[in-house]
């Protein structure tokens, strides 16, 4: 079998406010050329199709049209559900749409039901979140680790039983991984790693949730987002992974892994100096048709800052300002927080106002609890990330 390994398209995300739809529909003909070209057997998307639950008519459109043009060009389509996406409205029809080669994967009763494609069983695993999915599994721990162990039970009893080799697909955060800043947080009382043995035994595992091309462990990779979402990925290459898996003469599993670019629709450059340096240093003409952030380090602030960049790097998107060689800022309260997490900023909170004396350790935990509560509720009443027991249930079988 050969496949195509992505995830994270979030489509219907913006940029700063700057659309990406060009951008994904851009790499959508990328992914049907490739799989053109190269004999693609299957395109895996591993979680975050839509970037919100409640995708606008456009975005709907896109997914359609990328389905049915991969489908068209020979390979069969295997999407599961990320914490992004609505879970119910991503797997209608599924059971229907499998006949056309369209493998929708986004409830408990999927776990451990492949697809199976040229003799590899593919297992795609939908977000979990463990409020939700722990008990429904069997989870003797309500924690992203727990459920995914409880998740791969089921899918061990399956493959143990085929002996066939096995793919898995999953949305989650596993130990190793680079971040960026553009992933949304999906930690339970602070903690959402999970240990890549926990996939133990799969030939090959297609992770989800990270935006960062990257591997993880043997076997394990992230494919990332096919067009940046964030200035941090500023030093990223986006694109896919072309994985071949065969069963060799003695038994073993043969996995073959290659990276595949997306194009680029415009990079990004992140620039920082003082303004009279950057609108003429020659060495920054590559950025003149970039994404830019850039932060001025003048000690006084330049009047018509962004008029001024943008003459020159006419798609700055972002503008900061460190003034160097000035006296120290007096930082606001909000300025201070933006980079702490929500329970460090309520436990900041409660210092600030008590003159200092921070929270102890039983108000801290009645503190996480209230934003893991919190932080459920929104994801419910979004529709984000929920997992439902049933939506229709797969065939066994072959794409």
């Amino acid at each position: 079998m050969r496949f195509l390994h992505s995830s994270d398209w979030h489509l219907g995300r913006s940029f700063h406010q700057v659309g990406l739809l060009d951008a994904q529909a851009r790499f959508v003909d990328h992914l049907v050329e490739t799989v053109r070209s190269e004999g693609v057997d299957a395109v895996l998307v591993s979680g975050d199709v839509y970037d919100r639950a409640l995708p606008s008519p456009d975005t709907v459109e896109l997914l359609s049209t990328a389905v049915t043009r991969l489908i068209d060009a020979g390979a069969a389509v295997i999407l599961s559900s990320g914490n992004h996406d609505s879970a119910i409205r991503l797997g209608f029809a599924s059971e229907l749409l499998s006949r056309a080669g369209l493998h929708i994967r986004t409830s408990v009763d999927s776990i451990g039901l492949p697809v199976v494609v040229d003799g590899v069983a593919v297992y795609p695993l939908p977000y979990l979140e463990p409020a939700v999915a722990a008990d429904p599994l069997g989870a003797t721990e309500r924690s992203h680790a727990g459920v995914l162990r409880a998740a791969m039970a089921r899918v061990d009893a399956d493959r143990a039983a085929r002996g066939a080799p096995s793919v898995v697909m999953a949305h989650a955060f596993v130990t190793g991984g680079a971040t960026s800043d553009s992933e949304r947080d999906i930690s339970v009382g602070g903690v959402c790693a999970v240990h890549p043995e926990v996939f133990g035994g799969a030939d090959y595992v297609a992770l989800g949730h990270l935006h960062g091309r990257q591997r993880v462990s043997e076997g394990a990779r992230y494919s990332g987002s096919p067009v940046p979402l964030s200035f941090s990925e500023a030093g990223h290459t986006k694109g896919s992974w072309l994985v071949d898996i065969e069963a060799s003469g003695d038994g073993d599993t043969v996995v073959r892994v290659e990276a595949v670019d997306a194009p680029v629709a415009r990079p990004l450059a992140v620039l920082r100096g003082d303004i009279d340096l950057l609108l003429t240093d020659p060495a920054l003409t590559p950025a003149e048709r970039a994404w830019c952030q850039v932060t001025l380090t003048d000690p006084i602030r330049p009047l018509g800052a962004m008029e001024q960049l943008r003459r020159r790097f006419p798609h700055t998107l972002v503008l900061q300002f460190d003034p160097q060689g000035a006296p120290v800022p007096v930082r606001s309260y909000a300025q201070r927080t933006t980079a702490e997490s929500d329970l460090d900023v309520c436990c900041s909170f409660l210092g600030h106002v008590r003159s200092g004396h921070g929270p102890s350790e039983e108000e801290q935990s009645v503190l996480a609890a209230a934003v893991e509560a919190v932080r459920i509720q929104r994801a419910g009443d979004d529709d984000e990330g929920q997992l439902p027991l049933s939506v229709s249930r797969p065939q066994r079988g072959v794409a």
